[in-house]
């Protein structure tokens, strides 16, 4: 009974924000690497463009008073040193304010590369970030008591990422409720890893089970992390069970990462000493002002919490919906529908004046998505390949549905050295092509037999084409490119 009545939070606020820390250190990282190709002054889709097509109010963010890339880059290293004074406990050790001054700095640097982020930072796992950060302001240092209210409010976060995952699919794919769907997911999911292969060649009865975990953790397994101790530490333990072999057979970004952290919510100290035998230090109550701006908090929540419950009732749910541009009390879920073929934009580029039927074009290899050479697929996540996760996306759709599509081949014509960085390959190291095109093709895990003969991951057929040969020697493509701003000139 004294483990049922347990309810101390001290280990559990380190491993949050530790963890926290951690994730935002990968996602600043991130920015550092890719922001300024993707969204930079020369970027796919410019910033100082977007700024000045949406007001302030829409989509609030530091760039909009200075959108260049000095800025973008000393925000990204700013927040890559935070996180990491964050991750070695700097802002555990000096107070309360300290650590609420570190952590709202953190999200108001992150929110601002997200609300201009556009096409490339439209993922549900931004919004699921910054809404934990922002309760992370709120936990308060290693001398002070952690407010129950914080460690309940992240449980309901983590509630609505787990439930609302589990309920979209339920509304949404049939395979979902037939429990087929896990013979597609691993080869169709956006960017597999080095193990999807082996979870799609296994046994048949393991993509049913696994289906089953599916809808016993998401849908079941969340009530749980209301519960008494020590059932809401045993339902965090199967979501991070859960989580865990979702990051184990593919890349999506750190979404896995995160909602384990989310997880460590439901453990209290006595559960969590048995993994971490630390030694708790003398605390303090939180201060009275501390208090009433948490239950403040609280309160707004609860407010903010109407809509994310209607959608997840409705027969209509809508996955990965943010309702304010602080993205606070979203609704969250993923993998409602499955691709059943995988399809693949491959974009290739030739250095040959005239174009024959015998012109010989070279690809260009992406760091995380399928290409030519049938290589294993690398393991990328918990870092997130932002281009190739959208090339996922134009796979499925025309060009014409992805404007920064067009922008990505005027790149390549130029020889762009920022977007070339984001490639694994480039196949014209002394002087950019003088035509690019793209091709669609349909892709297939190797069988065993065929992966044992010829060592290739993938085969793939070709299905049309996807974007026509271009120049920039071509009138309507430069004129294009001119008129929108994405061609620098000289």
């Amino acid at each position: 009974m004294r483990w049922i009545r347990s309810e101390n939070f001290w280990l559990t606020r380190a491993c949050l924000q530790r963890g926290l820390a951690l994730i935002f250190l990968i996602a600043f990282l991130n920015a550092v690497n890719q922001f300024k190709p993707l969204l930079g002054e020369r970027g796919l889709l410019p910033v100082p463009q977007f700024v000045k097509q949406v007001p302030f109010r829409e989509s609030p963010s530091l760039f909009f008073f200075l959108p260049n890339d000095t800025a973008f880059t000393t925000a990204a290293w700013f927040g890559v040193l935070l996180s990491s004074a964050a991750l070695v406990g700097v802002s555990e050790h000096y107070g309360a304010w300290l650590s609420m001054v570190i952590w709202s700095t953190l999200w108001m640097l992150y929110i601002s590369f997200v609300n201009v982020g556009q096409k490339f930072y439209a993922f549900g796992w931004e919004s699921i970030l910054l809404e934990a950060c922002f309760y992370a302001i709120f936990l308060g240092s290693r001398a002070t008591k952690p407010q129950t209210i914080v460690i309940w409010l992240l449980r309901w976060l983590l509630f609505r990422v787990m439930f609302g995952a589990g309920l979209i699919k339920l509304r949404g794919d049939p395979c979902w409720r037939n429990l087929s769907c896990l013979d597609y997911y691993y080869e169709t999911q956006p960017m597999p890893n080095p193990l999807s292969w082996y979870f799609h060649w296994a046994p048949e009865w393991t993509h049913r089970g696994g289906v089953l975990f599916n809808h016993f953790s998401e849908l079941i397994v969340p009530f749980g992390y209301f519960l008494p101790q020590p059932i809401s530490a045993a339902a965090g333990a199967i979501t991070i069970l859960f989580q865990t072999t979702i990051f184990l057979s593919g890349n999506l970004s750190w979404l896995n990462a995160l909602t384990m952290v989310l997880a460590f919510s439901t453990f209290d100290d006595r559960a969590l000493s048995l993994i971490f035998p630390k030694r708790r230090p003398e605390t303090y109550g939180s201060s009275l002002g501390l208090k009433i701006v948490t239950a403040g908090v609280a309160i707004l929540v609860a407010f903010l919490s109407a809509r994310p419950i209607r959608n997840m009732l409705s027969p209509r749910q809508i996955m990965n919906t943010v309702y304010n541009r602080f993205h606070l009390v979203g609704t969250y879920g993923a993998f409602g529908a499955i691709t059943r073929p995988r399809y693949e934009v491959i974009v290739e580029g030739t250095d040959e004046a005239v174009l024959l039927p015998s012109t010989k074009w070279r690809e260009y290899e992406f760091k995380g998505k399928p290409g030519a050479g049938g290589r294993v697929p690398p393991q990328i996540a918990p870092y997130h390949l932002r281009l190739d996760w959208l090339m996922w996306f134009a796979a499925m759709s025309s060009y014409r549905q992805h404007p920064w599509f067009v922008h990505l081949l005027g790149k390549l014509l130029q020889g762009d050295r920022a977007i070339l960085q984001l490639l694994k390959t480039d196949p014209f190291p002394d002087q950019p092509p003088r035509y690019v095109r793209a091709q669609l093709y349909e892709y297939e895990f190797t069988n065993p037999a065929e992966r044992s003969g010829n060592r290739m991951w993938w085969k793939r057929k070709f299905v049309t084409l996807y974007f026509p040969p271009v120049s920039l020697q071509a009138g309507p493509f430069r004129d294009m490119l001119e008129r929108q701003r994405w061609l620098e000139l000289e």
